[in-house]
């Protein structure tokens, strides 16, 4: 089974139409839409009409925490996880699905820079690119878009990596650490489109959530370098 994951917070305008999408691309598959809200609009009850299972976390406990329960409540082989905002398209659902299905890989992180979307404004393109740059750097780990809300992940990869859920840009990590860990881990391009509603990011958090994401993770990449080190020396002898 597929599982669509997704957090909500005041969707009311957009929840019809991306359900109505994700609904006519996994038409012919088994899936669920689950769902972590916590609106104070009618996001819940649309979701509820339209077929959803909707698991209410209010008062809103951040970001973090509502995608931490979101990946462990899906019952899905495989979970793909987007915004509710309509920016990304339910039409890849299926694809990256299928890479994790067929045991291509892991996780399926679906970037949104292949070129600088029309819908996304220039300073956060420069920033994702840059922050992309810095784990490259650090933690040897190639990506292009550490904060897409678009991925495919397997149902292990919740269940088995311990992530720190307090704090904005969780993302990051959910991406990072896995790769680290030495679970398989894919890229593809897709296309961003402008969002449905106001946006909820606070840039400067979510900077120093992002940079304090990785920095975290250093000593991790480290102790893998040298695990690699030290088998090639055992091997060599």
């Amino acid at each position: 089974m597929i599982s669509v994951a997704m957090i909500t917070l005041n969707e009311e305008k957009a929840i019809g139409k991306v359900i109505a999408e994700i609904r006519a691309e996994l038409a012919a598959e088994e899936h669920e839409i689950v769902i972590v809200d916590s609106s104070g609009d009618e996001t819940p009850e649309i979701a509820s009409r339209l077929g959803a299972r909707v698991i209410r976390q209010y008062p809103p406990c951040g970001y973090g925490r509502a995608m931490e329960r979101v990946l462990l409540e899906a019952r899905g082989d495989v979970i793909v996880t987007l915004d509710c905002d309509d920016t990304y398209p339910a039409r890849e659902i299926l694809r990256l699905a299928e890479m994790v299905r067929s045991g291509e890989c892991d996780l399926v992180n679906a970037s949104r820079l292949e070129n600088r979307p029309d819908a996304m404004p220039m300073a956060n393109y420069l920033a994702n690119w840059m922050f992309a740059a810095v784990a490259h750097l650090l933690l040897g780990v190639p990506c292009t878009d550490l904060h897409s809300g678009m991925r495919a992940y397997s149902w292990a990869i919740p269940r088995s990596v311990e992530f720190d859920s307090a704090g904005p840009a969780l993302p990051v990590e959910l991406l990072l650490k896995p790769a680290l860990l030495g679970f398989r881990v894919k890229e593809v391009f897709i296309p961003y489109r402008d969002r449905i509603g106001v946006t909820t990011l606070n840039r400067w958090s979510s900077t120093v959530w992002t940079l304090r994401r990785i920095f975290r993770l250093v000593p991790l990449a480290i102790e893998k370098r040298w695990t690699k080190k030290v088998q090639e020396v055992a091997i060599t002898k």
